[in-house]
């Protein structure tokens, strides 16, 4: 099966651009707005996986979200879907938060041709065999925020 590229962007930066304290944990630590484009036909529903690999040690995830509805707008400030854990321990977001120089912050999303069936604050692994086989589309945008 063809994985096909979906686009991902967002009104509060440009890829690979400087994500705005608003959405850190030194502002109001909401989410940004992210729009998704050229969804493949036979999407089900999304996931978004939110991740830091400049962390110290190793990857630090700040979203994790399944089942979103195959929408093409999610909004600041919202939780669209059922929540994972975060590397933090908590489901939800986690904003820009690194501890030293700036970091790299992957949003990814994911089309899928089923529901995931999976208990609310499960963790990314989980999530990540729940899609095996069921992934039709991905898209990633990237943001850096130093403090």
């Amino acid at each position: 099966m063809e994985t096909k590229q979906i686009t991902i962007t967002s009104t509060a930066f440009e890829n690979e651009g400087t994500i705005p304290a608003k959405y850190s944990c030194t502002g109001e630590e909401i989410n940004p707005p992210l729009h998704i484009g050229d969804l493949p036909d036979g999407t089900v529903t999304l996931s978004l996986m939110v991740e830091d690999p400049d962390a110290p040690k190793g990857i630090f995830d700040h979203w994790i979200v399944w089942n979103i509805d195959p929408i093409h707008e999610i909004k600041e400030g919202s939780n669209p879907g059922i929540s994972g854990k975060n590397g933090k321990g908590k489901t939800g977001y986690h904003g820009p938060c690194p501890p030293d120089d700036t970091h790299r912050y992957y949003f990814y999303v994911f089309a899928l041709d089923t529901d995931i069936d999976l208990e609310a604050g499960a963790g990314k692994t989980d999530l990540q065999a729940a899609m095996e086989g069921h992934i039709i589309g991905q898209g990633s945008l990237m943001g850096r925020y130093g403090k």
